[in-house]
């Protein structure tokens, strides 16, 4: 029986995926597939086929055109995370915003949605042309029922994270700082303003108010004031946040960007409060 019969290669695909496992290739592209399939005996005109096949009887999982996972009907491989998955959708990548907070222990809501920091918009064209019941690129990339929220910053402005093992595997994930900080900018990506304050009151005991302050001033003179506002009505010293006090700041910025614009000004911080029950009727 010659390999490209289908009994054949259907074994033959099998072999191949039992490889990638035991190589440690959970997630693997096309090109690696192809890198691997002599080793099996699989011809190279056969390849798409065998994946096709593979998909088809759940032994690997499409995340997106060329980049597959394989699944846990695989001997010995574990279901692959959500945040190993992110990871893999993009490059570089950080796991960010809500989904960092709930890795950190700081809110006990638990969100649906993945949230990842990237510096690449070339996502958007290449996860496009996937299929078409995965939403549009601007409110996620759906795989499987998990939906992956992108967001874009600049090159200087990707920091303070590093890599965590999540099970099996290490996954970068922003630190506690920059992910409080991601939700003072952010709120809406983090479960509301109310709930990144909550967040604040619990990382207390174990954040670095050096570190975090020169995450601020390396994201914007807004996030700085607003994270000394916050801090201070933490009970943070005044003298551990003159870095933040003393940047110069032309006008005043919401303490809630989500929030209305009203409220009280605070001169020391210049932001307006315009937290529910601090706004005035």
């Amino acid at each position: 029986m010659t390999v490209g019969t289908k009994p054949k290669q259907s074994l033959v695909g099998i072999e191949l995926v039992r490889l990638l496992a035991y190589e440690g290739d959970r997630i693997f592209t096309t090109d690696r597939a192809r890198q691997l399939a002599p080793r099996v005996g699989l011809k190279d005109a056969y390849l798409v086929e065998a994946l096709h096949h593979l998909r088809r009887n759940n032994w690997i999982v499409l995340l997106r055109r060329g980049l597959y996972a394989l699944s846990s009907m695989v001997p010995g491989v574990a279901t692959v995370h959500e945040f190993e998955v992110a990871a893999a959708l993009v490059s570089p990548a950080m796991i960010s915003h809500w989904s960092a907070m709930h890795y950190h222990g700081l809110t006990e809501q638990i969100p649906r949605d993945v949230f990842v920091l990237t510096t690449t918009d070339a996502w958007i064209p290449r996860l496009r042309k996937d299929r078409a019941k995965r939403r549009r690129p601007g409110s996620g990339f759906l795989v499987g029922d998990t939906l992956y929220r992108f967001t874009q910053v600049k090159p200087d402005r990707f920091f303070g994270g590093g890599q965590r093992w999540i099970g099996e595997v290490r996954v970068p994930i922003t630190d506690l700082e920059r992910t409080l900080l991601d939700g003072l900018s952010m709120p809406r990506y983090c479960g509301g303003f109310t709930e990144v304050l909550h967040a604040v009151q619990v990382a207390m005991d174990r954040l670095n108010i050096e570190l975090i302050s020169e995450y601020a001033v390396r994201l914007g003179v807004t996030t700085a004031k607003r994270l000394g506002w916050v801090l201070e009505s933490q009970g943070v010293p005044g003298s551990e946040l003159a870095v933040l006090s003393e940047l110069p700041v032309k006008g005043y910025c919401k303490l809630d960007p989500t929030g209305p614009r009203k409220g009280s000004c605070n001169s020391r911080w210049m932001v307006q409060e315009n937290l529910p029950g601090m706004v005035g009727v």
